[in-house]
């Protein structure tokens, strides 16, 4: 018992009435160990001061291959030559099937998602061609460039790429 008859002494961090405050009521004053791991902000500290997960996503993590491509003093073309190059190639594709070179401007764009998953897979750093992982990204790329290749090389007329069972499979398909 203290002087004045309330229970707990001057070090007692007692009510009153004589119980503790819950555990989870935090005192404004008292000061939190952040998460080493949340994401930082615009200030550059971080911003999570739980272990929790926060009920709504504010911000992303950088991918881990979201870093400059290049030094900073580079111009900032030359800071994202990965994506600078699978963008021109791609652009190239488009014109070419614009100009009525279907097959090979789609080709072309396949090339590109290709090469987008191979510059992903040997540079440590490719810029903003990092949009998630570096398997994500791989994957992505890779299937989606061999689908658009496969599918130009089998494109009517004169396809350039026959596959037999594909030719039986649909006949078999329309015709029960």
């Amino acid at each position: 018992m203290s002087a004045d008859g309330t229970p707990g002494g001057p070090g007692d961090d007692k009510d009153a009435r004589g119980t503790r405050p819950a555990p989870d009521v935090r005192d404004p004053d008292e000061i939190e160990v952040r998460d080493p791991v949340s994401a930082p902000g615009p200030d550059g500290v971080p911003r999570r001061t739980t272990r929790r997960f926060p009920k709504f996503t504010r911000d992303t993590a950088r991918p881990e291959g979201g870093g400059r491509a290049a030094d900073a003093d580079a111009a900032p073309a030359a800071r994202q030559w990965p994506i600078i190059a699978v963008l021109a190639t791609v652009a190239l594709g488009l014109l070419l099937t614009a100009l009525d070179q279907f097959r090979i401007g789609t080709i072309l764009i396949g090339v590109a998602l290709l090469a987008g998953g191979v510059l992903r897979w040997l540079l440590p750093n490719v810029g903003m061609l990092a949009v998630r992982s570096r398997f994500t990204d791989m994957v992505t790329y890779g299937v989606l460039g061999s689908a658009i290749v496969l599918l130009a090389l089998m494109a009517q007329p004169n396809p350039w790429l026959q596959i037999p069972f594909l030719k039986d499979t649909l006949h078999f398909t329309v015709a029960n």
